[in-house]
C-alpha cells in the first residue's frame, strides 16, 4: 500500500457530483492498493498515520500527531498512485489492485483505521466513484508513504 498524507486546514469531497463530506483541520490520506498488500500493510500504515508527528506544537515544531491534536481525517482510494511511468506518455496502472482485491483491503483499512481513532471525525470518499477534491495544504506538509518499504 502506497499513501500521500497531506496536512490540511480543510478538506471537502464531492462524489459523483452529488454528495458532500467535509473535514476540518486533519489530514487528507490518499490510499493506493496492489495485490501484494494484506492486513499486515493497513495495520502498519494506520500505526503511521496516526502516530505521524507533522502538526506543529506551542513552539511551532513539528511534534504532534493527529492524536494529539484531535484532528480529522479523510481518507480517498487512489490507484494512480502506483502509476508506472517510464514508457512512453501514458501513465500504465497495471500494478494497481483490481476492484475485487482493492475494495475488500480500503474497506478493511476503513474499519481498522475508525476502531484505532476516535478523537476526530473520518470521512471517506467512495471507492470507484467520480470525484473531487478541494482542501488547503497547510505547510505545506505533504508525506509518502509506502508499506513496502518498511525497512
Amino acid at each position: 500500500m502506497k499513501i500521500v498524507i497531506q496536512r490540511v486546514n480543510f478538506a471537502d469531497i464531492n462524489i459523483n457530483k452529488t454528495e458532500k463530506r467535509q473535514i476540518s483541520k486533519g489530514l487528507l490520506v490518499l490510499l493506493g492498493i496492489v495485490n501484494e498488500d494484506g492486513l499486515e500493510d493497513i495495520e502498519w500504515l494506520i500505526k503511521k498515520i496516526l502516530n505521524l508527528r507533522i502538526f506543529d506544537d506551542q513552539d511551532g515544531v513539528m511534534n504532534k500527531s493527529i492524536q494529539d491534536i484531535e484532528g480529522d481525517i479523510l481518507v480517498v482510494s487512489q490507484f494512480t498512485l502506483h502509476a508506472k511511468t517510464k514508457k512512453g506518455n501514458r501513465p500504465s496502472y497495471i500494478a494497481a489492485a483490481k476492484p475485487d482485491i482493492a475494495i475488500p483491503l480500503y474497506n478493511e483499512f476503513i474499519v481498522k483505521l475508525k476502531s484505532s481513532y476516535n478523537a476526530g471525525r473520518i470521512e471517506t470518499g467512495e471507492f470507484g466513484a467520480d470525484m473531487d477534491i478541494k482542501f488547503e495544504n497547510s505547510g505545506p506538509v505533504t508525506i509518502i508513504i509506502d508499506s513496502k518499504n518498511k525497512e
